[in-house]
């Protein structure tokens, strides 16, 4: 390689507290990071393996331009399934045929996207992930919305001119003028009332540090129920998307995989500009960095090929509709060119017990969920697993969220996405820039709506192929930390496999037996279904109680393993492999002031305790 020639990444970067960090390096000799002592355990071992097949890790800048181009594959993996929500829930408010109303609950949704994403990457747990909107608040809000005074009115003219509204909760009555604006606001301000009182009370469970405080009983073996049952249990989603075009979604997949895996160390020759060497060669990765988009691109260009040839049908109805590029075009037209979000838009609103259960339930389920995520993110990224003020503090940063996304009216709540954790596995991106771009997109997509339109044209069975592979990555994260606990253990393999079964099965039984909790009180048994319908609540839960309660060392739990991927043998070591979960700028003031020791999601939360206790098994 000559003078001119050179590779990417280039040089060492700085995290976002201006400490020089490593560049990745592909070698087999272990090397102290930028003067980090070195670990010395096997599991810590495990950790470098996993981050030195990264390009980018957590902490890691790329250049401003790459951060765009990395985050809006992010964008891409997680747009469509963000759109169905508010797309479904302007059916259960009866908006009918007002497209320009769906359309700006479309972009309200997508700004506020954005900001829970930049929020949870900058100040919340801090590592990489898309706070997506979350489909566990679409049974509350159909449950919600089934209520009589709630079903859409049937209107009919009267000979007289009136319109005639037709309630089931009511006797039929006349009105002189009927408002379909006020009907469809109305419900839209009563599903508000309870996303932002369950999200404050998401908000209290983080801020509290009653999550954290559970977190010490928490192991392997309620992590690996949990997180493997988050890519299981999204199977149907998965068939959802590749059903539509079974072919299309076969060719994205192979090709992500051909990308990835078999062309991954492939670099191809790109002449850039630089400010100080001109115009210069380098050797750009460009299938490993960027797997999705050219899958992605190549699949939508045959898709548009095949549409213009007239291969897939022009029936709405049918399965393969969805394969053409022209499916969603009606959202394009009707999209605005501007359109800012604010709070109240829909106007004050509303508070009922019925919706606040409701949205309880499906909130209690996303905490869980956010969790499982946390864990495998933070595996999957090469980091320690988040220290207990990480966790608090992103549950409490993502309730924060969701009660910004009930105040402006999105319609629903937001929670991490688990297809775009397991992305990192194959495009090897981790970095925390890149995400953060990903939120920035997000909210120009709601600001600009026919920009955000235009990326929700991307063919279903695309996005099938994608979520297939990403799903399944996340699955395999939950199995691989069965490598910290005694798999010849008898104990170990019946409570996983309990775990597993019992997760699988509960929330099937459920979804084909309607109606079979009957408690005799609408709201909890509305509670009740939604837990018992989420497979990583009743895995997790099931795995949670018999590994804290059938009796087991530490060592065949795999408890000693486990935690012996944050310990250390001083403190100045373990906060400096903790420091990406630590806030930029402030953490520094937050250690020398012994007052924010007590408050459970700032990264000085007991902090003098841990060096209490380091000293003392050094003693």
């Amino acid at each position: 390689m000559n003078d001119s020639e050179v590779r990417v990444p280039l040089t060492s970067r700085s995290d976002d507290n201006g400490v020089k960090v490593c560049p990745p390096k592909r070698t087999d000799v272990t090397v102290p990071c930028c003067g980090a002592p070195l670990p010395s355990e096997d599991s810590q071992e495990d950790i470098g393996d996993i981050a030195r097949q990264l390009e980018y890790r957590v902490a890691d800048n790329p250049p401003i331009h790459l951060s765009f181009i990395y985050g809006l594959q992010q964008v891409l993996l997680s747009i469509s399934s963000t759109i169905s929500i508010p797309i479904i829930v302007s059916r259960y408010i009866c908006v009918g045929d007002m497209e320009l109303v769906t359309a700006e609950i479309m972009s309200t949704f997508l700004f506020m996207v954005g900001v829970c994403t930049f929020l949870q990457c900058t100040i919340g747990v801090r590592l990489p992930l898309i706070q997506g909107g979350c489909h566990k608040f679409l049974p509350a809000i159909a449950a919600l919305m089934s209520i009589p005074i709630w079903k859409c009115p049937e209107i009919q003219a009267s000979s007289s001119g009136n319109l005639t509204v037709t309630n089931s909760s009511s006797n039929v009555t006349s009105s002189p003028v009927y408002n379909p604006t006020e009907v469809w606001q109305s419900r839209m301000r009563e599903i508000q009332g309870g996303i932002m009182l369950a999200s404050l009370t998401q908000i209290l469970i983080g801020a509290t540090g009653l999550l954290g405080w559970l977190l010490k009983f928490i192991g392997p073996m309620t992590i690996v129920p949990t997180i493997t049952l988050v890519g299981l249990s999204l199977i149907d989603v998965s068939i959802v998307f590749c059903e539509t075009h079974w072919g299309i979604a076969a060719m994205t997949l192979f090709l992500v995989i051909l990308f990835s895996l078999y062309l991954g160390n492939i670099t191809i020759p790109l002449k850039v500009y630089q400010r100080k060497k001109g115009c210069v060669s380098i050797r750009y990765p460009a299938f490993k960095l960027l797997p999705v988009i050219l899958a992605v691109l190549v699949a939508w260009l045959v898709c548009g090929i095949l549409t213009i040839a007239g291969a897939f049908s022009d029936n709405p109805e049918a399965l393969e509709y969805q394969a053409r590029t022209d499916a969603n075009v009606k959202v394009l037209h009707n999209a605005n060119w501007f359109f800012f979000p604010y709070p109240g838009q829909w106007g004050l609103p509303t508070v009922s017990a019925a919706s606040y259960m409701g949205m309880m339930a499906a909130t209690l389920t996303s905490i869980i969920e956010s969790v499982g995520d946390y864990y495998a993110c933070a595996r999957i990224s090469g980091e320690p697993p988040p220290p207990a003020h990480a966790v608090n503090r992103g549950i409490a940063i993502e309730g924060f969220g969701s009660l910004i996304s009930g105040a402006v009216g999105s319609g629903g709540a937001t929670t991490s996405y688990s297809q775009n954790v397991g992305a990192i596995g194959f495009t090897k991106i981790a970095s925390r820039r890149a995400f953060q771009a990903a939120g920035i997109i997000f909210i120009l997509c709601g600001i600009f709506g026919k920009f955000g339109a235009l990326l929700t044209m991307m063919p279903k069975p695309v996005l099938g192929g994608i979520v297939v592979i990403s799903f399944g990555m996340v699955t395999s994260v939950g199995l691989s930390s069965l490598q910290f606990v005694n798999l010849s253990s008898g104990r170990n393999l019946c409570i996983i496999g309990l775990s597993l079964l019992l997760g699988l099965m509960i929330p099937n039984y459920l979804n084909k037996r309607k109606g079979v909790i009957n408690t005799g009180n609408k709201e909890a048994d509305q509670v009740i279904l939604v837990l018992l319908s989420t497979s990583m609540f009743v895995g997790g839960v099931v795995g949670f109680l018999l590994d804290n309660t059938v009796p087991g060392s530490r060592e065949e739990r795999g408890m000693l393993k486990w935690k012996r991927q944050v310990s250390s043998d001083t403190a100045d070591d373990k906060r400096r492999r903790l420091r990406v979960y630590e806030l930029p700028y402030v953490t520094d003031f937050l250690y020398r002031h012994k007052v924010f020791n007590y408050i459970p999601f700032l990264p000085s939360f007991r902090a003098h305790s841990h060096i209490k206790a380091i000293s003392k098994d050094r003693k």
